[in-house]
């Protein structure tokens, strides 16, 4: 009778300890694909505000106090502009706010007044007079030039304008074509990623499951085990009696 109790409590261990070593290999096992397809799948759950804030805290504990106001080391700088010293003097000038002054003086291109006279018995100012006419002079060839400028634009304005439009169309054109493309390799992007996660989701809630069911019949077998250790406890504490007696 003590070889049976002795065969029975050796069997429990033996099958305690295979059932152990599975659960080891198939935890394991689930473990390193739970691994590789945590990197191609995301199939959690919305996080809540909470967590959600908590995450945004942590990030921003990582960043650095200037990362609002510094590029990322991976941007590259931006190009420095390149203007004439009169640009840059111009630009430097609209910085300030300060007035324009200088420049072409637009009053000279104004049609002339004649030179008054005090009186009529005064003789004319001849000095005044050809100044005068040089100012006319002036106005006239200015008035001259606008207007053949703009016979000019009249004959040939329309059609640089078209060619104009047609070019700034054949950009946007391909601008919108390069936007397509973008567009759709991302939706690609997103197709791909999405058929990812739902393949591997059948996958990884069978690994759950079989997993759940190994804990299961883990505690089962202890639980197993645990009750044979107890009769075996009780058979031997009924036979300490008997022989006692």
């Amino acid at each position: 009778m003590n070889v049976n109790f002795a065969w029975a409590e050796r069997s429990a261990c033996l099958a305690l300890a295979n059932k152990k070593d599975q659960l080891q290999d198939l935890n394991h096992h689930i473990a390193i694909l739970l691994q590789n397809a945590s990197r191609e799948r995301n199939v959690d759950a919305e996080p809540s505000a909470s967590a959600r804030q908590k995450a945004q805290q942590l990030v921003h504990a990582e960043l650095s106090p200037d990362h609002s106001t510094t590029l990322h080391p991976a941007i590259p700088p931006s190009p420095e502009p390149k203007f004439s010293p009169f640009m840059q003097q111009e630009l430097e000038r609209k910085a300030r706010g300060t007035p324009l002054t200088g420049g072409i003086d637009l009053s000279r291109y104004e049609a002339p007044e004649a030179p008054m006279r005090a009186s009529d018995s005064d003789p004319p100012n001849l000095e005044e007079w050809r100044q005068a006419l040089r100012q006319a002079y002036v106005a006239s060839s200015h008035l001259t030039q606008r207007h053949r400028n703009l016979a000019l634009l009249e004959e040939n304005g329309k059609n640089a304008w078209l060619i104009g439009n047609s070019q700034l169309e054949e950009i946007l054109r391909g601008l919108e074509k390069e936007l397509v493309e973008t567009k759709e390799a991302t939706e690609e992007v997103n197709k791909q990623r999405k058929l990812a996660q739902v393949s591997r989701y059948g996958e990884i809630s069978s690994l759950e499951e079989t997993w759940q069911r190994g804990v299961g019949a883990l505690l089962d077998v202890e639980l197993a085990s645990e009750g044979l250790r107890k009769q075996i406890l009780e058979q031997r504490r009924q036979m300490a009696q008997q022989n006692s007696i």
